[in-house]
């Protein structure tokens, strides 16, 4: 019992030591201890616990402050510096227009009563160069910028731009159109002007010509006369007007305030909302110009929009499903399937009273001057079946023809992305124009636009794996694993410290051993009372080769150069033999050792009653 509690204050005493305390007062000093009494940590050993602080810290702040998303957020939100206003400023991305127009084989055929035969040509391919210019920040966390757009065409992609199509003639048949709504005596004279400067309802034009503009008599007296808020371009084109810095300025929220409107306008050419059309929603500009949109992750929104400027409208786009885009996950996102119908509380805003109302078919004429102008589906997908049916030619396919983007869920940033939409004119009977007197009630589908990206840039692509795939991933395996560095390195260098203090390899802890082992053999002596134990403080210190003092007397080893001590009274043959083999092994390490001053083994106050 005595000696585990002597252990046990080695122990103690050898922690006491590790974290620089004193001994406990009276208690054993391990040989180790004693000979290292005045040492420190080595300067190793303190690099490797300042190394393992601070690897512990760092681990532990890495995993409880969100570093990540305070990053992103700092470089998402749009201001100027920041990587999102690079990307918005000027893209750099691969943006492409493709045109496909309707080739009417057989005007003559419809004017007789037949059905239009329609042969698809292209694509005509653009690419369009744009940036944002004029910025100017504002105080309430939006920005005013216009548009500058350049579009090249692009031989290699294309077919020749210079290739002839028939195609209805638009001026002509928005006149004769919109003269159902004039006097008697207004429309005859259009229907004189119009036979004597021998306008047909069919005309051939080259692509170029029918998207970026060709001379027209009509569109040039209409330039010329009509209100300035109803004044057509000089030329009739279906893109005219789309190179160049665009005259329509636009405020966009930065997401300083919230992401639930990131990316979305705050005001178009100064107003509020879109003035072409009556009620709400059709009225509403809450929508993205296609570079952002509120993250999903953030808003929990399964539907965005997107604004038209050709269209003069907003499209809801409408959450799928999940998706990969080269490695990043996405929300796929297609145009809601009412988009253009049937009327609801949703479009029927945009519908105007003098036309027929079609099932994915959708009125823009107020913002095309008045021109009989209506959007759909390329092909007529998702549309009317009657609308399909009254044409030759037009098959309609989803992969082809749907609108659909993909966007990063976590940024809001379209990784991919196409809007594909059908002008068609919505031709009316005019029984008093002559020049069109043989063209009945039809819907005829002109042409068809997609417009989009398919491939960001390389350091875009870059940004985002980087900042939603490789992050998310890396970090916590980071912080962690810093933390289990630090905690280990921490715990060996204490292990070890504590090894040496206590388990030292000093040949006096095998004598130590030896002399336990020795007691327990000795045991019944202790309980017949024949020996005493030697107190605490009766240790001594014993040098190589020295002489020492004992209690009863001296003896000299011969052959071996050492002094011990042995006791005046009789002691045990173990006790002899433990004392010779402490001799021996002396004299051969020099080490230090400890020889009580008498025989007894058990501490007095230990020992049995």
């Amino acid at each position: 019992m005595g000696l585990h509690k002597n252990y046990f204050k080695v122990g103690q005493n050898a922690s006491n030591q590790l974290f620089g305390l004193p001994p406990s007062p009276g208690g054993p000093t391990p040989l180790s201890m004693l000979i290292s009494q005045g040492a420190k940590f080595n300067s190793n050993r303190v690099a490797v616990i300042i190394f393992g602080i601070v690897t512990l810290i760092a681990g532990v702040i890495l995993s409880s402050v969100p570093w990540l998303n305070i990053f992103i957020m700092k470089n998402l939100r749009l201001w100027n510096g920041t990587i999102s206003f690079h990307y918005w400023q000027r893209p750099g991305v691969t943006r492409l227009t493709k045109v496909y127009i309707f080739n009417v084989t057989n005007p003559e055929g419809f004017l007789a009563g037949e059905k239009p035969k329609l042969v698809e040509v292209g694509p005509f391919v653009y690419r369009e160069d744009m940036e944002k210019v004029n910025i100017k920040f504002h105080d309430n966390y939006t920005v005013t910028y216009q548009h500058k757009k350049i579009l090249q065409f692009v031989p290699e992609l294309s077919v020749d731009k210079n290739l002839r199509i028939t195609t209805p003639n638009i001026p002509l048949l928005t006149i004769s159109t919109q003269s159902k709504y004039l006097s008697f005596f207004v429309a005859k004279t259009i229907s004189v002007i119009l036979t004597a400067t021998k306008y047909k309802p069919f005309i051939s034009l080259t692509a170029d010509e029918l998207v970026f503009g060709y001379d027209d008599t009509l569109v040039s007296l209409a330039h010329r006369f009509y209100p300035r808020n109803r004044r057509p371009m000089e030329k009739m084109g279906l893109l005219n007007g789309r190179n160049g810095t665009l005259t329509e300025y636009a405020t966009m929220h930065t997401g300083h305030t919230g992401m639930d409107k990131f990316g979305y306008f705050d005001k178009l050419n100064g107003l509020d909302h879109l003035p072409h059309w009556d009620g709400e929603p059709c009225r509403s500009i809450q929508a993205s110009e296609g570079s952002f949109f509120p993250p999903r992750d953030i808003t929990q929104k399964d539907t965005v929009y997107i604004y038209d400027k050709d269209l003069c409208r907003t499209l809801p786009l409408v959450y799928r499903e999940p998706v990969e885009k080269d490695g990043i996950s996405a929300d796929l996102y297609t145009l809601a399937e009412d988009a253009y119908g049937p009327p609801n509380e949703n479009n029927s805003c945009f519908d105007h009273s003098h036309y027929k109302k079609y099932y994915g078919l959708q009125n823009i004429s107020p913002c095309q001057y008045g021109a009989p102008v209506y959007i759909s589906n390329p092909h007529f997908y998702q549309s009317d079946p009657q609308l399909l049916d009254a044409v030759e030619g037009l098959e309609p396919n989803a992969e082809q023809h749907k609108t659909y983007f993909k966007i990063q869920p976590k940024l809001g940033v379209p990784l991919e992305g196409q809007v594909r939409v059908q002008l068609n004119l919505l031709v009316e009977k005019a029984p008093n124009v002559m020049a069109t007197k043989d063209f009945r009630d039809f819907v005829f589908p002109i042409m068809w636009l997609e417009e989009g990206v398919s491939e960001l840039t390389p350091p875009i692509r870059r940004w985002i794996y980087l900042a939603t795939v490789f992050a998310p991933t890396a970090l916590p395996i980071l912080s962690y694993g810093m933390i289990l560095t630090g905690a280990f390195a921490m715990i060996y260098v204490f292990v070890r410290a504590y090894k040496n203090f206590v388990f030292t390899d000093d040949p006096t802890t095998e004598l130590l051993e030896m002399g336990r082992r020795s007691l327990r053999r000795g045991s019944h002596l202790i309980s017949n009372g024949q020996h005493r134990i030697l107190h605490r403080d009766s240790y001594i210190l014993l040098k190589a080769n020295g002489v020492v003092a004992a209690a009863g007397g001296e003896s000299d080893i011969a052959g071996t150069g050492t002094e011990v001590v042995t006791s005046g009274n009789g002691s045990s043959n173990n006790n002899n033999h433990l004392l010779h083999n402490h001799n021996l092994l002396h004299s051969h390490h020099h080490h230090l050792y400890i020889q009580p001053k008498d025989q007894s083994l058990l501490a007095e106050e230990d020992s049995p009653a």
